[in-house]
């Protein structure tokens, strides 16, 4: 089977919990936008990313506040950074990067805190269900174009699940592709 599906990118960004984010800021977390996954937004603050290698500033934070800390970086910040981060799905941790971020009031060095983000495409229960697809299931992406492939995805579902794929701008400057494209999810 197959559907067309938009391309959403995904910058560097960072999830935090509420303590950590304390830590670091002396400001509420205030949202700067809304981000097509109901419900989550880019807050206005940022944080610096810091190893001994380099460092990321302006890295936004993805709100609201998580259960866990998670960096997710491209592999060119990797590389920037000095740090070989795992790909991942969200929220699988164990053995990723140690990192540094800095806030206004603060600094932290967390551990096992940052990835490579799989490419996923979220959607709802209501969708993944239609579809006849599961969680964490493996499907292709037809890209089309001047540089046209085929990509490997995940099925990441969720209440708040709006449809579209997700992948950093490493992988989306590989494809030719622009956030608003569409693609062909192919499963």
């Amino acid at each position: 089977m197959e559907r067309k599906v938009t391309v959403g990118i995904s910058n560097h960004h960072v999830h935090l919990t509420e303590e950590v984010y304390h830590n670091l800021f002396s400001t509420p977390l205030t949202k700067k936008k809304d981000l097509h996954q109901i419900g989550d937004f880019a807050s206005q603050q940022v944080v610096t990313l810091k190893t001994q290698k380099g460092i990321l500033e302006n890295v936004r934070i993805v709100g609201p506040f998580r259960k866990y800390n998670q960096v997710e970086i491209s592999r060119s910040d990797a590389y920037f950074l000095g740090l070989n981060p795992p790909v991942r799905n969200s929220g699988d941790l164990e053995e990723s990067e140690e990192i540094t971020l800095a806030g206004d009031i603060g600094k932290m060095t967390l551990k096992n805190v940052c990835i490579l983000s799989t490419r996923h495409v979220h959607m709802d229960y209501q969708l993944a269900e239609e579809l006849g697809l599961i969680n964490n299931q493996k499907v292709k992406i037809q890209v089309f174009g001047d540089k046209s492939c085929l990509l490997d995805a995940f099925i990441k579902i969720s209440e708040n699940g709006y449809f579209e794929l997700h992948l950093d701008w490493d992988d989306a400057n590989a494809a030719g592709l622009k956030n608003g494209d569409e693609v062909k999810m192919l499963f």
